[in-house]
């Protein structure tokens, strides 16, 4: 196989992993018609059609799904085998994709993510937020950072930090329900419900007292961010993760329902599939989370 052929199988795997040719031009930093003449020319080397494309839609054919995943994996053995052999000899490099929950998008962890640029300027990252648990190998990701109690057996877990979760809403809204907490019936708390959270009978304490009440959730949304702001908004009350509150709580803008603590507290896992050999652009990644995080439990 010469390196044309290489080239195209590495440009196919792209246009499949993007989800388009001009994705896969963008990542590849190459124009769109040399993407489509990479795939032709290994088609009429294969002499086979690897997919079905229209002017609005691309798919693969059978061929396509059988090469698509025996070359992802012979690629993946070929640059493991490409990174062992150059551990020795310079720097981690590449791009290394990750998904990551929506609260993810933080100016904390941003900073995070400069920091490690600074210290490995030849890795690329190609950040993927999205509170759904993505199949790690069959969407591409090299790694997934995901807040659970029990990781998937199936991958390889690393635990980076507990991460607690807070029932939180403004002061405003909070003034509201005191002002009837003198009521014999629980009081209806609206929330804004993420998909993560299971709803259940929670007491606070106002006027000393502890007062029970019941959740009725108004909205639901697997977008951590929108129910933030819905908070914000004087909606309701939602739990929220302490990476995404802690500066509202301490300025105020903020506050607890509950004075019993967190909701409940989750643990921050860096999960990635099992492979024969870690490439080091995602060793370093994980020994960096876990230098900058692992006190954080």
């Amino acid at each position: 196989m010469d390196e044309l052929e290489l080239n195209g199988i590495r440009v196919f795997r792209e246009i499949i992993e993007s989800g388009s040719f001009t994705a896969a031009a963008d990542r590849l930093g190459m124009a769109a018609p040399m993407v489509s003449k990479h795939v032709a020319r290994l088609e009429r080397k294969l002499g086979a059609r690897l997919l079905n494309r229209t002017s609005r839609s691309m798919s693969l054919t059978e061929a396509g799904k059988t090469f698509f995943e025996q070359g992802r994996q012979a690629l993946d053995i070929l640059d493991a085998a490409v990174a062992a052999v150059a551990q020795d000899s310079g720097p981690p490099r590449g791009e290394l994709k990750i998904s990551a929950p929506v609260w993810c998008a933080t100016a904390s962890f941003a900073s995070l993510l400069a920091e490690f640029r600074q210290r490995f300027p030849e890795i690329r990252l190609d950040l993927h937020l999205d509170n759904h648990m993505v199949d790690l190998v069959a969407d591409g990701f090299d790694l997934g950072l995901r807040a659970t109690a029990e990781p998937s057996p199936n991958l390889i877990a690393r635990r980076l930090c507990s991460v607690p979760f807070y029932m939180v809403t403004t002061p405003a809204y909070l003034h509201s329900l005191k002002a009837v907490a003198d009521t014999a019936q629980p009081l209806p708390v609206a929330m804004i419900f993420p998909n993560y959270v299971q709803l259940e009978r929670l007491k606070f304490s106002a006027n000393a007292d502890t007062v029970p009440f019941k959740l009725d959730a108004v909205m639901k949304s697997s977008d951590t961010t929108l129910s933030y702001h819905c908070v914000l908004a004087d909606m309701g009350a939602a739990f929220l993760p302490a990476w995404l509150v802690a500066d509202d709580l301490a300025s105020g803008r903020l506050v607890q329902v509950s004075d019993h603590g967190p909701g409940f507290a989750g643990h921050l896992f860096a999960v990635y599939a099992s492979r024969r050999q870690m490439p080091p652009k995602l060793r370093c990644f994980i020994d960096f989370l876990i230098e900058k995080l692992g006190d954080q439990s």
